[in-house]
């Protein structure tokens, strides 16, 4: 047996399906529940809402916009003034800054590359061949190349 999750937001039903887990943007922090947990109504923050897919077991990511969450014979009921779906991609940023304002969020960088465009045995190759010139290199003008370059290959292998 699995949870059944609706998530209903003022003029519809947002979404309405089954799940294997459910973690909610609760008032307190976030909360995991499972099929049997205990009746139960709290409310939720402006937060990522993360839904367990019974089907392939693939997170799916809501945005929410406050409200409450009922939990009840493995029905989780959400309430909520606003939901979207959330998309995400990652990106590996080497240095810069950020400027969040009037939530909109700028991130003026040195250089940036999508998750998607890394390959993991070439990046692993590079950061010990990095790790390697930095551990020896004496003369210091290097060594601070040297560490640059580590500090690259690391950020693009976490």
């Amino acid at each position: 047996m699995s949870l059944e999750v609706s998530i209903i937001v003022p003029d519809r039903i947002f979404w309405k399906d089954s799940a294997k887990e459910i973690i909610l943007p609760t008032l307190t922090g976030q909360m995991g529940v499972l099929k049997n947990h205990i009746p139960l109504l709290t409310g939720l923050d402006i937060g990522l809402m993360l839904i367990k897919n019974e089907v392939d077991m693939n997170w799916i990511s809501v945005v929410v916009m406050g409200g409450f969450a009922l939990v009840n014979d493995n029905k989780v009921t959400i309430l909520v003034n606003e939901a979207e779906l959330g998309s995400w991609i990652s990106v590996v940023v080497m240095g810069g800054f950020a400027l969040v304002n009037d939530n909109k969020v700028t991130i003026l960088v040195n250089e940036a590359e999508l998750g998607s465009d890394i390959d993991l045995n070439e990046v692993e190759a590079n950061l010990l061949n990095a790790k390697s010139m930095l551990d020896n290199t004496s003369d210091p003008k290097k060594k601070i190349e040297n560490l640059l370059q580590f500090k690259k290959a690391r950020a693009r292998f976490v």
